[in-house]
């Protein structure tokens, strides 16, 4: 079977960094500037140049593009009321299972998977990885969304259903970042670009969606940063299972920082 994450031309040709770039520029408009009308007009020109410039790039251009679409069109918010967590629900899935299908059914070469069990065994550092997240993730977090009030973008919840809500928010959309950016759309990228270019586009639209999300103040910088991190995690893995990992305990750390910014006599662990 092909290796699906590997470029498939030797050489990056100009103009499909720069359809594959646009794509990007698309979703910091989309999300980072909420300037969807513009956005749409800007994926449209990069499937279009995609297309012109090699059929293949055009159509994994066009699923990216989909999946952005979606989310486009629902409010990007952390409101956790049931009728908000169903409809953009509803969004994620879709633009998760949009690329996928068509990819395996329409296109047929099934280039979107989520390598769930690769049969490796972790390494020692990746385990250490693993426990030095949270480690920095306590560090880092609680200065970030407490020291610029960042975290009044989310709902000040202290009930047992609220707190509930929460959790399973945070963790849920922690899952489907990794499924969407990096599984779908590094991936697709990855079969086009070299790793880095592909790594940095991706990071552009990871960035975008959460910026929209509430992480403003100078949260683009720590969620760029990590987002390239798990590309290339994911790029030496191959392992979807330990990028979630990775990000599920690092969003456990930001579950535990919003209870106790919005909570502060519950939870007495954190410095700031």
């Amino acid at each position: 079977m092909p290796d699906v994450m590997t470029a498939t031309t030797a050489t990056t040709r100009p103009a499909s960094l720069a359809a594959a770039c646009l794509v990007s520029l698309a979703g910091l408009l989309a999300f980072g500037f909420e300037q969807r009308p513009v956005a749409y007009a800007v994926l449209a020109v990069a499937v279009a140049l995609g297309l012109v410039v090699d059929r293949a790039l055009g159509k994994d251009l066009a699923l990216i593009a989909a999946g952005l679409v979606v989310m486009s069109l629902v409010p990007i918010t952390t409101d956790v009321s049931n009728a908000h967590m169903v409809t953009m629900g509803t969004a994620m899935v879709l633009a998760v299972a949009i690329p996928y299908a068509v990819s395996r059914w329409v296109y047929g070469d099934h280039a979107v998977r989520f390598p769930v069990r690769t049969g490796e065994r972790w390494t020692r550092l990746e385990k250490g990885y693993l426990v030095a997240v949270p480690l920095l993730g306590y560090v880092l977090l609680p200065v970030y969304m407490i020291g610029t009030g960042v975290y009044e973008n989310w709902p000040a919840v202290s009930d047992p259903e609220g707190i509930a809500r929460l959790f399973l928010g945070t963790n849920v959309l922690g899952i489907w970042d990794e499924l969407f950016f990096i599984c779908t759309v590094f991936t697709l990228l990855r079969r086009h670009l070299p790793m880095w270019q592909a790594n940095l586009l991706q990071a552009v639209l990871f960035t975008s969606f959460l910026f929209d999300l509430g992480f403003h103040a100078w949260g683009p910088v720590i969620i760029y940063a990590f987002a390239l991190v798990q590309g290339y995690i994911f790029q030496l893995t191959r392992s979807l299972t330990y990028v979630v990992c990775v990000h599920l305990l690092f969003d456990f750390v930001l579950f535990l920082v919003l209870v106790h910014a919005h909570n502060r006599s519950w939870i007495d662990v954190f410095v700031y």
